[in-house]
């Protein structure tokens, strides 16, 4: 072999190399496509995946009710350094992690990042005055947490200068324009839609949606599974009852009464505590808009009354319709409500913790209808209506 021969091919050996080592450091997008399915066992709205290379794939498939279109999120180790290489038409929003500096929107996302031990993390929130968390509006208070005012018109000015590195959304469809402005100010909005979820451990298991965010899926996972086992053994407890109690839900707004669908959230409640709720032959995931003199024909001899509305009191009930006294719930004094049971702020501490604690929901609804099966349980959201 002469010697140019020789320089030949060890130049060419040497472009081989290197092509090879950079073709390693790159991911690319069919990389990304090979990925492992993390268990999402109860939610139906979101879903995980790994990536060989590292990546994690986030989708969110029901950011609000009917969404047309799923919106698709890469989360990127720092130490990767591979941002910039990935399409970003590919993805609605790609995020560099462990996140430093967040927002959120929505009270539900409170219990998540103080389960996870991250609420240091939380830098700002739309209407603070809702959180009801102590622990929370400590931080509110100490000026660690800024108010950025209404969720659909957010201060995007104070936004960009709190400089998060992700804005977790909440919205009811796409049309939010602040959002979009954020969005092209590169700032990551990534939307959460625990709230379509319609059974309890599936609004529950959104705490591993939060996790991928802070590199802390382990312990969402071991979080998920504890509230998980509680609230399954406290439905088999509830098989144990002796008795089926009729349920009524629901109050009048403007003349119509609003009540939990029969395929609800707050339905599955009831269903799970071994009760008989009065509508739970109806297909609706959300409310059903009736008549008060359709509500008396079929729970005038209703056992228990849950969740009427807003009202805390029998006075208030007095005062807003003639018809409520007419209930054997009403006349029995069994009805239950969790609307007096408020954070410091006047926030439902129901809407904020109970999604994140569908077992302590179930326990109350037991002790409620079935109080031999839980002699010792202190009732935590439902009070009896003062």
């Amino acid at each position: 072999m002469n010697k140019f021969s020789f320089k030949y091919i060890a130049l060419l050996s040497l472009i081989l190399t290197l092509v090879s080592c950079k073709e390693k450091s790159e991911i690319s997008l069919s990389e990304t496509l090979n990925r492992d399915l993390v268990a999402i066992n109860h939610a139906k709205g979101f879903s995980i995946e790994k990536s060989a290379s590292g990546i994690t794939i986030i989708k969110v498939f029901s950011p609000w009710p009917d969404a047309e279109k799923a919106f698709t999120y890469a989360l990127v180790p720092k130490e990767l350094k591979i941002v910039s290489k990935l399409n970003k038409k590919d993805f609605d929003a790609i995020i560099t992690v462990p996140v430093e500096r967040i927002i959120t929107t929505s009270t539900t996302h409170i219990p998540a990042l103080e389960n996870l031990g991250v609420i240091d993390k939380l830098i700002g929130f739309p209407d603070t005055r809702y959180i009801s968390s102590k622990v929370t509006r400590k931080k509110i208070d100490e000026g660690k947490i800024a108010d950025l005012g209404n969720n659909e018109s957010i201060n995007t000015e104070m936004v960009i200068n709190l400089n998060p590195d992700l804005l977790i959304g909440f919205s009811i469809n796409n049309q939010n324009k602040a959002y979009k402005t954020l969005q092209r100010s590169n700032i990551p909005v990534v939307y959460n839609g625990d709230w379509t979820e319609q059974t309890p451990l599936g609004k529950a298991e959104w705490i591993k949606f939060f996790a991928p965010f802070f590199s802390l899926e382990e312990k969402a996972e071991d979080i998920f599974k504890t509230t998980e086992s509680n609230y399954l053994a406290a439905k088999v407890l509830a098989k144990k009852a002796k008795n089926k109690p009729t349920v009524l839900s629901g109050a009048l707004y403007k003349d119509v009464w609003y009540l939990p669908g029969g395929k609800s959230w707050a339905a599955s409640f009831i269903n799970d505590a071994n009760a008989d709720y009065l509508w739970n032959d109806t297909n609706t995931t959300g409310s059903l808009s009736l008549s008060v003199e359709s509500v008396l024909a079929k729970a005038s001899n209703a056992s228990f009354w849950v969740s009427p509305s807003q009202f805390i009191s029998y006075n208030e009930l007095d005062e807003a319709s003639r018809h409520y006294s007419q209930f054997k719930a009403y006349k029995e004094k069994k009805i239950y409500t969790f609307a007096n049971t408020k954070g410091d702020s006047g926030g439902l501490l129901f809407y904020e913790l109970g999604p994140a604690r569908p077992d302590l929901i179930l326990k109350d609804l037991i002790y409620i209808f079935h109080p031999e099966l839980l002699p010792e349980h202190q009732l935590f959201f439902f009070k009896p209506l003062q």
